[in-house]
């Protein structure tokens, strides 16, 4: 199986996104509406430039308690991404979460991001 049937399992027709200057309480209710765990952060170019997860707001919940929703999400965002593509085999990207113990991989169609793939997607891919 590779990831392009993931994608296509979860009828996924647009990945949430924000950009670098979105504050964490927005970032936050975002998540929380959608039931998500993790925004791309792209800038005004459609460039992926980081992620945002649920994780990455506690740790800065538990650094800056008084004001951590006014802070911009390009303050915490992880940019040190690790991406895959549509063809990549599942067990592969699997691999690669459980090795870098990561939850997510945004899914690149060259410069385009076309998915996100979860260890949730990933195990239910895998049971099936």
């Amino acid at each position: 199986m590779k990831v392009r049937d993931i994608l296509r399992t979860k009828g996924q027709s647009e990945v949430h996104t924000i950009a670098p200057e979105t504050l964490l309480g927005t970032a936050m209710t975002i998540l929380i509406e959608r039931k998500i765990s993790c925004l791309p952060v792209m800038c005004e170019k459609n460039t992926l430039k980081g992620s945002v997860s649920d994780k990455d707001i506690f740790h800065c919940v538990h650094a800056h308690p008084e004001n951590f929703a006014s802070r911009p999400a390009a303050e915490v965002m992880t940019t040190d991404l690790i991406v895959g593509v549509q063809d990549d085999l599942v067990d592969y990207v699997a691999g690669l979460m459980t090795n870098n113990r990561i939850r997510h991989i945004p899914i690149m169609d060259g410069a385009t991001l076309v998915g996100l793939v979860s260890v949730g997607d990933i195990v239910k891919a895998r049971i099936s």
